[in-house]
């Protein structure tokens, strides 16, 4: 027979749910730090995925172990994976400059082949393995380089693709992508974040830092985070050469 104590923990058990889990796909950036902390606000225990792709720094992998802590991630784990033996890409492709004359219209070099299908087929797998329903993915469709794998299109596609192509699902616990800022500007990324408490100091956006983590300044990435600083009122608090 249950004591009173135990039957009364029971029933407290009973009536609040476990927090649910979301995998976060954390590059060590602005945007996916910013999409930890809103997963974080909503309430989810947060377990952070980092992709060793071939990049050519480490210094977003350290931010991304540095914002995981800062925010408070249940997990961090990094898969690794070698794109640069595909190529194709100035971020996997040292022969391959990166573009510092200034955002332009089309899809530039720093679009990284099939990356975004692959990095969330990864946290797709962690997900299963760790009984989460929900991925939270940084992808934005306003102030981005033009990659067709941040558009809402592909996020729907995959989302379907997911609860096709799962165990889990098919077993009945599907699965959610969440892109919060999809549809923000870099401005309101930036106001969001420093709203939920976040340190910018921490992030590393720049598609060629330095071994210290510090941004060219020049390359479309660093603009767009410039420009998102200066538009929202906020200090820049960005390392540079």
């Amino acid at each position: 027979m249950l004591t009173e104590l135990t039957m009364s923990s029971a029933m407290q058990s009973a009536q609040t749910p476990p927090t649910e889990k979301a995998i976060v796909l954390l590059s060590g950036g602005l945007d996916s730090a910013t999409t930890l902390a809103i997963a974080r606000h909503t309430g989810y225990d947060c377990y952070c995925l980092s992709i060793d792709y071939g990049q050519r720094h480490r210094s977003e992998l350290q931010a991304a172990a540095r914002v995981a802590q800062a925010l408070s991630a249940v997990a961090h784990k990094v898969i690794r994976i070698d794109l640069g033996s595909v190529g194709g890409s100035a971020l996997t492709d040292a022969n391959i400059a990166v573009p510092v004359d200034g955002v332009q219209a089309g899809i530039p070099v720093t679009y990284v082949p099939a990356r975004n299908t692959i990095m969330l087929a990864l946290a797709l797998a962690q997900a299963e393995v760790t009984g989460a329903q929900h991925i939270y993915f940084g992808a934005n469709a306003v102030d981005y380089s033009g990659y067709p794998d941040c558009r809402p299109e592909f996020m729907q596609a995959f989302e379907a693709l997911a609860n096709l192509a799962t165990k889990a699902a098919v077993e009945g616990q599907g699965l959610q992508v969440h892109t919060p800022i999809m549809t923000w500007r870099k401005s309101e990324i930036i106001r969001h974040g420093v709203s939920l408490g976040i340190d910018y100091a921490l992030t590393v956006s720049c598609y060629q830092a330095d071994s210290e983590g510090r941004a060219c300044g020049v390359c479309d990435s660093c603009r767009l985070r410039r420009i998102g600083f200066s538009e929202a009122g906020v200090v820049d608090p960005t390392r540079y050469v």
